[in-house]
């Protein structure tokens, strides 16, 4: 990977995005990375930079307007165009529907589909600049709805079908699109609340054998976006829960009762 390769990250504090920072800065990209916690951006880029990567944070708000584009504006001020544009930030509002809010529902896709697509519009004077590529990060969870995710499952099967169509709109610019869906892979994500905020001492509700190491997972996406895939499924679960939604739908449903 050339040096001068930038890759830009929302949502790089922690988890996917942090693991992604690591794997990209050990492959001798520029980074810059956008989240909400400074002292965290502050923490990696330090890590970063004695690994010898160039490293830029930008303190925002994927559910902000502007956000997102005044990081860019940044980059473009001192000549940094970006190459690939991972839009990574989300978090998971978990809950059955007789428990969830309408505002609850609202929140979900305000972060993890309205502020996905505000990282697209705001990205895409860049990535035409550059012929570049938008990385798209969904789930399993957008192939395989469960009991008390609803929420969460609504907003990245939307993600999804986003990616699908984006191919499409983006192809004559010389934009490439790839669509991220992870199975349980280490990260804060479960241990997050409603409202979007960390629980740090909250237990992960999945088993351990069943969850991936970031740096595994991230090595994935790397070698897939590289190549240009217009999808990668990372764990082996997920390979196995999406390839069962696609043939065997009625499994699914099937388990699903069993769970209720």
């Amino acid at each position: 990977m050339p040096k001068s390769q930038t890759v830009f990250i929302t949502g790089a504090s922690a988890g996917i995005g942090a693991g992604l920072a690591r794997e990209y800065a050990r492959r001798g990209a520029r980074l810059a990375l956008l989240a909400r916690r400074t002292e965290r951006l502050e923490s990696l880029a330090a890590e970063l930079r004695a690994l010898g990567a160039e490293v830029s944070i930008h303190q925002g708000d994927v559910t902000r307007e502007g956000d997102v584009s005044r990081a860019l504006d940044e980059l473009a001020a001192r000549g940094i165009g970006v190459d690939i544009v991972y839009a990574n930030a989300g978090f998971g509002v978990a809950g059955t529907v007789q428990k969830l809010s309408i505002e609850d529902y609202r929140r979900q896709f305000e972060t993890n589909v309205f502020g996905l697509l505000r990282t697209v519009k705001e990205s895409l004077p860049a990535l035409r600049a550059s012929r570049g590529q938008l990385v798209l990060v969904g789930s399993v969870a957008g192939y395989a709805a469960s009991a008390a995710m609803s929420a969460y499952s609504m907003s990245k099967f939307a993600v999804r079908a986003l990616a699908e169509s984006f191919r499409g709109d983006l192809r004559a610019e010389g934009i490439g699109v790839t669509l991220v869906s992870p199975g349980f892979v280490a990260s804060d994500i479960r241990r997050t609340d409603n409202k979007g905020v960390l629980r740090a001492d909250a237990p992960d509700p999945i088993p351990a054998w069943l969850i991936v190491p970031t740096d595994r997972a991230v090595r994935e996406i790397v070698r897939a976006v590289r190549r240009g895939r217009p999808e990668i499924v990372v764990t082996g679960h997920g390979k196995v829960l999406v390839y069962i939604s696609r043939h065997f739908p009625w499994l699914l449903r099937f388990l699903s009762a069993r769970d209720r």
